[in-house]
């Protein structure tokens, strides 16, 4: 048995796995199906009287081997998955099964490996070195991509429809603000062309479709549930679309592999860990989460932006300009990114196994766990835990400013590590995170330097919302 400090109750972890297979099928079709994915949840902790317990979780039969999960469903409970003292993360990216290392040239990506294997440290080191060199270029480079899809947006509100999907032009945004950073090279120079966003999503679909459910109507729930969860899609689906990043990238990123060479990774291992950091890790993350950023401000009504562009263009003014101390003085401004990140986290799942019996806390109760056991976050529980933040359900613009806002950013784990934290060769932290809050405060900065208000529509989507732009009120004075 664990030892365990805990002044808590040591509980037996509640829930069931139900029958072999049948259980699996019954937990994935109310998951997708029946409840979704929130009541899927809510309803377990409701009949266990517990935020950490035992389920199952997709895609079950067949893909998965072994769909049982010990689930945290709590603010407390869930660090316990940054620990790599005590947790494990090798091949548990996307869950309870893997893709083959077939989409990926044949190699595990960093992202598979866990911090005991000695290439993790390597190739995370490599990148946060690669990130720390490009450091002068994140403002320019991005202020001249959203330039062309502020451009993008208005053509599209101007023309026949009056309207524009935001997550098209600012995925391709995006992508080529991505390769540029990494190559120096635009990727229309390349094979890759004006195609890069289509081709990611095309390889991620392939990949993460166990995981997905189209919202079809209910008659066809079944049908669909049998066509992408009984076996994997093969990666000679995608490999023309895999093929083209690649070759893309190894043509444009000669340097960075030279790099790579020069610090002891294999040339081709390298560029296949780049096009995966840059097509799974930050345009797959990057294209949900802006989309999450506008859909949240959007709600957030006209006296919201009226705050945003009054504290952006002051400081702006006062600064002289657009800088990295300009961007730091703008508390509403980072406060509201970190709410966006808090309450819909683009990547809302995380899952480890147990290196060694451990015992983990809720909030009222000790659990002890034992070694190799799967252990699964549900973040958005974690991160609108009712016990740690007030009105937890709410979008709350200015929750993060002043000091006692502040402190709160600690419970904020969207980087698969606390806000608080950095990345290091030696964790698990997404090695862009402070890139992505940079970006997504850079974002709100050039939007209402341009505009004072707008409107949007949104639906839910596989991942984040799809937002559409119905009008852009240009900025009455700066």
């Amino acid at each position: 048995m664990a030892s365990s400090d805990s002044k808590l109750p040591l509980k037996p972890i509640p829930g069931s796995y139900g029958l072999p297979f049948f259980g699996p099928m019954s937990d994935r079709h109310d998951y997708f199906y029946h409840q979704g994915r929130d009541k899927y949840f809510a309803t377990r902790i409701q009949k266990y009287n517990s935020t950490v317990i035992r389920t199952n979780m997709p895609p079950g039969p067949f893909i998965s081997s072994n769909p049982r999960v010990i689930a945290l469903l709590d603010g407390v409970s869930f660090p316990i998955l940054f620990d790599n003292s005590k947790v494990e993360k090798r091949d548990v990216l996307d869950g309870t099964f893997m893709p083959s290392t077939s989409y990926t040239g044949g190699y595990r990506a960093c992202a598979f490996q866990d911090t005991a294997e000695p290439s993790h440290a390597l190739l995370k080191r490599f990148y946060l070195n690669l990130l720390a060199a490009k450091h002068d270029a994140f403002l320019p480079l991005f202020r001249n991509n959203l330039a062309e899809h502020f451009a993008d947006l208005e053509d599209k509100l101007a023309g026949k429809s009056g309207k524009a999907s935001f997550n098209s032009s600012v995925g391709s945004a995006t992508f080529n603000f991505l390769f540029r950073l990494l190559t120096d090279k635009d990727p229309a120079e390349t094979k890759i062309g004006s195609d890069g966003p289509t081709l990611v999503q095309t390889w991620l679909a392939a990949q993460l479709a166990p995981l997905a459910t189209l919202g079809l109507p209910k008659i066809f729930n079944y049908v669909e549930d049998f066509l992408i969860r009984t076996i994997p899609f093969p990666a000679w689906t995608v490999k023309s679309s895999y093929q083209k990043l690649y070759e893309g990238f190894s043509s444009a990123g000669t340097a960075v592999l030279d790099e790579a060479e020069r610090v002891g990774i294999k040339r081709d291992e390298a560029c296949h860990n780049l096009v995966f950091m840059l097509g799974f890790n930050a345009q797959g993350g990057l294209v949900n989460q802006f989309p999450i950023l506008i859909k949240w401000l959007g709600l957030g009504g006209e006296g919201l932006h009226t705050q945003l562009a009054e504290e952006i263009r002051a400081v702006v003014r006062d600064e002289g300009g657009v800088t990295l101390r300009a961007l730091d003085k703008m508390t509403l401004t980072k406060s509201v990114v970190y709410e966006a990140l808090r309450i819909e986290p683009a990547v809302p799942y995380q899952y480890a196994k147990a290196r060694e019996d451990l015992v983990v806390e809720s909030h009222d109760a000790a659990y002890e766990i034992k070694k190799g056991e799967m252990i699964f976050g549900y973040q958005p529980f974690a991160t609108k835990d009712p016990k740690i933040f007030e009105n937890a359900e709410q979008f709350v613009a200015d929750r993060f400013v002043g000091h006692d806002g502040e402190k709160m950013l600690r419970h904020v784990f969207w980087s698969n590590g606390r806000e608080t934290d950095d990345p290091t060769p030696d964790n698990k932290q997404c090695p862009a995170k402070n890139l992505v809050v940079l970006l997504c405060r850079l974002y709100l900065v050039e939007f209402f330097l341009r505009y004072d208000t707008f409107t949007i529509d949104f639906k839910p989507v596989v991942l984040g919302p799809d937002v559409t732009i119905k009008s852009l009120t240009k900025a009455s004075s700066f």
